[in-house]
């Protein structure tokens, strides 16, 4: 009887583990099949969603000749975190380019949107970087859900880089920024061999970089690098920090030759 007793209690508790077992199966799947709608839900509550959606419906609306019209948004939401916007900018053809960091890691969690012409339209990861290595992303959206007027544009893309002292534009969807190349030998010695392609001023993660004369997209804004000043004292050279240069990681290499334009 008491071995009876306890082979049954040994099969009583293996079915108690099988079934939370399975329970806990269901929960994770549910939580993972959910999350995405959960995600969706909270970020559209956010009010700077609401008003970075609203810069993207202004910015369509720019000039023919603005280069603001380029300008979109990508968000995300990781479980349990708070939903991060950053910038990007249109190629054509449903093709959106913006920062590797950006996006993060784990994009297939993550809900991944991008906010353009007013719209809020689900996105797909084509190519991806190391945020150390290019630092750039492209992203993929339904073209027949953006207005005729993107559907038929193409954003060119430059060719040649431009050297310091040419003039560029940093674009995101509430304007754009005037800004200048500038020499490498503006930074320290240890940055300049990764990070060579600098402009004068900051933009946020993911503005786009223009060729303000022939109005191509040079590079997407990727992080800050620290800047240095030159004086002499005496027979002496001092370098001393002087704030930030903008690097921006240059496009036409990472971009597929079927989305240069």
């Amino acid at each position: 009887m008491p071995w009876a007793l306890t082979h049954r209690t040994r099969a009583n508790m293996a079915k108690r583990f099988l079934i939370a077992g399975f329970l806990l199966t269901v929960a994770t799947a549910c939580v993972l099949l959910g999350w995405p709608f959960a995600a969706a839900f909270y970020q559209r509550s956010t009010a700077s969603y609401q008003t970075q959606l609203g810069a993207t419906e202004k910015a369509v609306l720019a000039p023919d000749d603005s280069l603001q019209i380029y300008a979109a948004n990508v968000m995300h939401a990781a479980p349990l975190k708070a939903p991060f916007i950053g910038n990007a900018i249109y190629l054509g053809s449903g093709k959106i380019i913006t920062a590797a960091h950006v996006i993060g890691r784990w994009p297939l969690f993550k809900n991944l949107r991008v906010l353009i012409a007013g719209q809020d339209l689900p996105a797909e990861v084509i190519k991806l970087s190391e945020f150390d290595d290019a630092d750039l992303a492209l992203l993929s959206v339904d073209q027949s859900r953006l207005p005729i007027s993107l559907q038929l544009r193409r954003n060119p893309i430059c060719r040649e880089p431009l050297m310091p002292g040419a003039n560029v534009a940093i674009v995101a969807p509430e304007g754009a920024m005037p800004s200048q190349i500038i020499s490498p030998d503006l930074i320290p010695a240890r940055y300049r061999a990764n990070f060579y392609s600098l402009t004068k001023d900051l933009g946020r993660s993911g503005s786009g970089v223009f060729n303000v004369e022939r109005k191509c997209l040079l590079g997407i804004m990727s992080r800050r690098i620290p800047k240095v000043s030159y004086h002499k004292e005496g027979r002496n050279i001092v370098i001393q920090p002087d704030g930030f240069a903008g690097y921006f990681a240059p496009v036409f290499d990472f971009i597929p030759p079927e989305f240069r334009f």
